[in-house]
């Protein structure tokens, strides 16, 4: 099914305003927005208008409540200048599968998809080039009541935005095993890709930044001694020539999009996969042994990155050096080729959007 959406042209373009020679992640905006408001039980109003700020109430349900959710997908372009998107229709699922235990309405997939068509087509010009570089898109839905009081909202407003970005890590990285704070709970809202889940890290993230490191690399609720994800992506270790990352099962842990992408390229391969929790018993017994070869962070914005070094309590861990890492350099590899167009997509991943059409 295609969606009428209305179309009001930025009249002048900001892209001559932007260095693509200097992208930090999340900082450069492109020309316009997709809109679509959810009034009486329904989607409506579908339109690409200018990038503008938003006029809100200051009673905005959103802001008092937290119905807040979002999702970030990646554009990039082939040979021919045409746009690729990353897995399009996986983002669409997943956002429903939040707005669900959030108590929001579900929006259609097709709508969703077609708006980041739409959306990536009249701004393609912002795409980057240079493997580090991308077009990231930032859809997200929030509640819209003018009312103070804990309840769903009645009115939702769905945005996508979209902005030139660089690498979101610029080396390896080190991250910081947390005891003191815990994301997510069985049952919680771990699995859901809403505002709140990433409030509430924010400050556990200064502390661990301010002992030298880059993220925090979570532990489970219960036992506090199962590794989850971190702060930014999902996490994966190789240890005896073995990929491992924690299961889904218990509603902790995103279902990350790169995740399952990762998964599906280390079974292409023939790399040896456990889908299992790893507790930092195991983890570090195996690292004393020589046994950990490779760990890394999986998601959108991180791609692939190497994780070079864990902090636990008051000591700190270094893992094997990047130059003897095979697992998660011939993943990114294959990934990126994928991406870029550059081998074909066996898997139907990318969503082709050719850019000499008129919208």
């Amino acid at each position: 099914m295609k969606y009428e959406i209305k179309i009001n042209l930025a009249e002048k373009s900001k892209i001559s305003e932007v260095d693509f020679n200097n992208l930090p992640f999340g900082n450069f905006f492109s020309d316009h927005m997709f809109i679509a408001d959810y009034k009486e039980g329904t989607w409506q109003n579908f339109r690409i208008e200018p990038f503008h700020n938003l006029s809100m109430h200051p009673a905005t349900s959103a802001f008092h409540y937290g119905q807040s959710i979002f999702e970030g997908l990646k554009a990039q372009k082939d040979a021919e200048g045409n746009a690729l998107v990353f897995r399009p229709d996986r983002n669409a699922k997943r956002f429903n599968i939040s707005a669900e235990r959030m108590g929001m309405p579900s929006l259609p997939e097709g709508l969703f998809i077609q708006a980041v068509e739409e959306i990536v087509r009249l701004d393609h010009e912002w795409i980057p080039n240079g493997e580090l570089s991308s077009l990231y898109i930032r859809p997200f839905m929030m509640a819209v009541d003018e009312h103070v009081g804990i309840r769903e909202s009645d009115n939702y407003t769905f945005i996508i935005f979209t902005s030139p970005v660089g690498a979101y890590y610029s080396a390896p990285v080190k991250v910081f095993i947390s005891e003191d704070y815990i994301r997510a709970f069985p049952g919680g809202a771990g699995f859901a890709k809403c505002a709140g889940n990433y409030g509430a890290s924010l400050l556990p993230l200064r502390f661990a930044k301010e002992k030298g490191y880059d993220q925090v690399l979570w532990l489970d609720g219960i036992e506090k001694k199962y590794f989850q994800e971190c702060g930014t992506m999902n996490v994966f270790f190789v240890i005896n020539n073995v990929l491992i990352t924690p299961p889904l099962g218990a509603g902790t842990i995103l279902d990350g999009v790169t995740r399952s992408s990762v998964m599906a390229l280390a079974k292409k391969q023939g790399i040896p996969l456990e889908e299992r929790d790893i507790s930092t018993e195991e983890f570090f017994r195996e690292l004393a042994l020589g046994n950990v070869q490779e760990a890394f962070g999986a998601g959108t914005a991180a791609t692939i990155a190497p994780i070079i070094g864990v902090g636990f309590h008051d000591q700190y861990f270094e893992l094997p050096p990047i130059e003897t890492r095979t697992f998660s350099v011939s993943i990114k590899k294959e990934l990126f080729a994928i991406k870029s167009g550059e081998i074909a997509d066996e898997f139907g991943w990318m969503l082709k959007i050719p850019v000499t059409e008129k919208v």
